[in-house]
């Protein structure tokens, strides 16, 4: 399967949870109904006027279906429950991507957005899915940008995040893919107080072909860094991967240590970390947002990964994240696999988090 299948598969709870509230909205609404007996049927026009996640009209090429057709076995878009797009509908819309963790500034401008033009359609349910595809690509399609690579060597990367956010998993997915990609990788087990931590990247390490270096436990994670970077440039390894100890955002003396971490690597290399960051798990919700404030303050993180949207009904966040920071998503993960950490498609994600 595909990762774009999996994707959609995997991101079930959150598009069903989409697709459940507007079939209530639209089916539960005074005029949710198809065109009266008698009364001429809705124009396909309609949908083929829904803008795609590109941007582009929906045209229908000559002699072919429109996008409901096609969406819908080539069922007819005037056979589909319909209601018009209110102030009333729109905030039904708003709280129902509130509710799926979208965040309440970003879903009231998506519906906005939605609504531009269109106030007083007759939309059903696949309309205002592709409609909401459309406007969450376009507020992503920015933030979707791979983990840049620069000619530094050893270029260091410094891996955060709070604890169970999937750092380790992520750090030896990333050195696998970069080792496929025949860049000498080195990796340094920094979360020095955790011997399973350590085991685990071990694994991930003999698995890509991939040096570990660890140090004793509760040893400085500050000097293990330095040390690291010492060992990549007598390598002339291309990357360096840190990983850190999983941290409470709200725990003052774990920040601080962290701190520590970035100043000395700064002793070694000014330029360095070149790259931080933040791994997230999805199922923290709106929670993410506090975490990137406070780590943004801390590492200057220059890009996100989002984990485990496989078990959330919470996709939303990730476009909130995308439109209050703007930071780069380089790329999420919907599973334990080698493959399941790709890099950010904006259309993709948009299309399986709204069920289309």
């Amino acid at each position: 399967m595909s990762f774009f299948g999996k994707l959609r598969e995997r991101l079930f709870k959150s598009s069903s949870r989409l697709e459940e509230g507007l079939s209530g909205i639209v089916g539960g609404g005074s005029a949710a109904s198809g065109p009266a007996e008698g009364a001429a049927a809705a124009p396909l026009a309609d949908a083929e006027t829904v803008p795609a996640p590109s941007g582009q009209p929906l045209e229908p090429e000559a002699g072919r279906p429109g996008l409901l057709g096609r969406l819908l076995g080539h069922q007819a878009a005037a056979d589909l429950p319909r209601r018009v797009l209110d102030d009333a509908m729109l905030e039904e819309i708003e709280d129902l991507l509130v509710a799926s963790d979208m965040g309440v500034d970003t879903a009231r401008r998506v519906t906005a957005n939605l609504a531009e033009g269109r106030l007083g359609r007759r939309l059903s349910v696949p309309e205002i899915k592709a409609l909401l595809a459309a406007e969450i690509a376009r507020i992503m399609e920015g933030v979707a940008r791979p983990m840049p690579l620069f000619p530094k060597r050893p270029q260091v990367v410094l891996v955060v995040g709070v604890n169970g956010s999937g750092k380790t998993t992520t750090i030896g997915k990333l050195a696998s893919q970069f080792r496929q990609a025949g860049k000498s990788v080195v990796i340094a087990a920094g979360d020095t107080f955790r011997a399973a931590a350590v085991e685990q990247l071990q694994v991930w390490g003999a698995r890509a072909g991939v040096p570990v270096l660890t140090a004793r436990p509760g040893s400085d994670p500050a000097s293990l860094a330095f040390e690291a970077m010492e060992h990549a440039a007598r390598e002339g390894a291309d990357l360096l991967l840190i990983d850190t100890a999983g941290r409470l955002q709200n725990r003052q003396d774990l920040m601080e240590e962290l701190a520590k971490i970035v100043r000395v690597i700064r002793k070694k290399d000014p330029s360095a970390p070149h790259n931080t960051l933040l791994v997230l798990d999805a199922t923290t919700g709106q929670n993410a947002l506090l975490q990137v404030e406070i780590f943004r303050r801390v590492s200057d993180v220059t890009g996100l990964v989002m984990t485990k949207l496989d078990g959330t009904a919470k996709g939303g966040v990730l476009v909130a994240l995308a439109d209050r920071f703007g930071l780069p998503i380089h790329a999420i993960g919907v599973g334990e696999q080698i493959d399941d950490l790709q890099p950010f498609d904006p259309e993709e994600f948009a299309r399986a988090l709204t069920g289309l």
